[in-house]
C-alpha cells in the first residue's frame, strides 16, 4: 500500500476532528503530502469511520495513483495550496464558529495575539461552489502572503501545516479565535489589536512553537 504511514495518520486526524466537533458527518477533508504524492481522505465518507485503505493517493497533478475510493471533491483546493505554499498537510473543516464568521465577515480580525500563529488577519475567500477550480483559486488568493489559515465564504475553514499535527492544531486555533470573536460580539464590540500591538508581541521574542497552543 502506497503511503501506508500517511494514510494511517489521516485516519487518526479524521477521528480527532470528528471527536472534537470540527467536522460532522462526511463534511471536511484532510490530506498529507509526501514528495510528489498526496494521500487524501475519500469523498462522501465520515472521517471517524475511515480505514487506511479508504484513503486514496493522487500525484501532485491530481492523477489517481492508488486506492479504491474516489478522492475528496476538494482535492483541487488541496493541490492548489500545495503548489502555492510550503504546506505538507492540509485540514479543511466545517466547524461551527468558523462557518459563522465565514458567513458574515470578509476577514477575522486580530482579537488575540495568537492570530500571529496563523499568519495574521484571516481572510475569507470569496464564495464559489465546493470542489471547483474557482474555489481553489479563491482560497489560494486568501492564503497568499504566508497565511496558514483561511475561511471560505458560506462554507468553512482551511489550515495548513508542516505536518498533520500542526495543520490540525491550526484548525483548532482557527475555531477558537472565531469562537472568541462571535461570543465577544454578543456582549459588545470586540477590541481589535493594532499592527503596532502585534509588532510589540513579536519584538518581545515571540516565536512560533512547533505545535501551537492557545496561551
Amino acid at each position: 500500500m502506497l503511503l501506508r504511514d500517511e494514510r494511517d495518520a489521516l485516519c487518526a486526524i479524521g477521528w480527532r476532528l470528528a471527536g472534537t466537533g470540527l467536522v460532522t458527518g462526511a463534511s471536511g477533508n484532510v490530506s498529507v503530502r509526501s514528495g510528489d504524492l498526496v494521500a487524501v481522505t475519500p469523498g462522501g465518507m465520515m472521517l471517524d469511520r475511515m480505514e487506511p485503505a479508504d484513503c486514496p493517493v493522487v500525484n501532485i497533478e491530481g492523477r489517481w495513483v492508488d486506492g479504491d475510493k474516489a478522492p475528496s471533491s476538494e482535492t483541487p483546493m488541496h493541490l492548489a495550496l500545495y503548489e502555492a505554499t510550503p504546506a505538507a498537510a492540509i485540514v479543511h473543516t466545517h466547524s461551527t464558529y468558523g462557518a459563522v464568521v465565514a458567513t458574515t465577515m470578509s476577514e477575522l480580525p486580530p482579537i488575540h495575539y495568537n492570530t500571529l500563529l496563523l499568519g495574521g488577519v484571516v481572510k475569507v475567500a470569496e464564495y464559489a461552489t465546493y470542489g471547483t477550480p474557482e474555489l481553489a483559486e479563491n482560497v489560494r488568493t486568501a492564503m497568499a502572503g504566508g497565511k496558514r489559515a483561511a475561511l471560505m465564504a458560506n462554507h468553512g475553514g482551511v489550515t495548513i501545516g508542516r505536518d498533520l499535527e500542526e495543520a490540525y492544531e491550526n484548525a483548532r486555533l482557527l475555531e477558537w479565535l472565531c469562537g472568541v470573536y462571535v461570543r465577544a460580539k454578543a456582549i459588545g464590540e470586540p477590541r481589535i489589536l493594532t499592527e503596532e500591538e502585534l509588532a510589540e508581541v513579536v519584538e518581545r521574542g515571540w516565536r512560533r512553537p512547533t505545535s501551537p497552543r492557545v496561551t
